[in-house]
């Protein structure tokens, strides 16, 4: 394990270290770049604020990614099922993605206040379609002749779809899920960017407003923080639930 992620931990340490030593080489003012050590510091002086600000930007990317995932599976099932339901919504779902989510989550704020209404919907917008492709998808993986023999046999659709092909898609839902929980920060921070009065992001525009860049970097550390714990208790859930899949050779993503 340790041998995994020491040369990507090589890498940062190196990359601080440059960063560092150019910082105070060049003399770099600090509120064009600050320099690690700065960042640092500011992420100890500044932890209260950053602390109450990281659980409302929390709060806003979990429950966007609730909504995602049950709205994203209900979908995928109906597609799915329905050759009318996927010949009606899957251009639509395709064609969705061809809309920047920055250039809505204005009118969004006009039309859901500045509440935590728009940074959920901004949220689920962000993980919704990684959901949606990778769930489909996995359902669609299914060994055609394998369901038409068990059909033969008496298997109900309701049995077929518990016993086999849920079962059978749940590592591609995963794969979904875990793309989808990473862009959930960034989706929370879009939120905020656009009208907020808390939150990581807003503290980065309000930080930024009055060029106080290493605060503007300490927020974006908590935030790197945050969706790298988010990813990886997904994998964790995911080495839980699909135990037979590690146990046979298979790799965490």
């Amino acid at each position: 394990m340790a041998r995994r992620y020491l040369p990507p931990a090589s890498l940062v340490v190196l990359a601080l270290a440059l960063w560092q030593g150019a910082a105070a080489a060049f003399r770099v003012p600090s509120w064009v770049l600050p320099s690690p050590a700065l960042i640092v510091q500011t992420l100890w002086t500044d932890r209260g604020l950053l602390l109450a600000n990281t659980w409302v930007t929390l709060e806003e990317t979990l429950l966007g990614f609730a909504v995602a995932l049950a709205a994203g599976l209900g979908l995928a099932f109906l597609v799915h099922r329905s050759s009318l339901a996927e010949r009606a919504l899957w251009p639509l779902l395709v064609a969705s993605q061809t809309v920047p989510v920055p250039a809505i989550a204005p009118a969004l704020v006009i039309w859901l206040g500045f509440g935590l209404a728009p940074k959920i919907v901004v949220v689920g917008l962000v993980c919704f379609f990684p959901i949606v492709v990778a769930t489909v998808d996995g359902l669609r993986g299914v060994d055609r002749e394998l369901l038409d023999a068990l059909r033969t046999l008496g298997a109900s659709p309701r049995r077929l779809f518990a016993e086999v092909e849920w079962p059978a898609a749940v590592p591609q839902v995963f794969s979904g899920v875990k793309i989808a929980i990473t862009f959930s920060v960034i989706g929370a921070v879009l939120g905020e960017w656009v009208g907020a009065s808390a939150g990581l992001g807003y503290t980065m525009i309000r930080a930024s407003s009055q060029l106080l860049t290493a605060q503007v970097f300490a927020a974006i550390a908590v935030l790197s923080a945050a969706a790298l714990t988010l990813f990886w208790l997904t994998v964790a859930l995911e080495r839980r639930v699909l135990r037979w899949k590690f146990r046979t050779g298979g790799e965490a993503s």
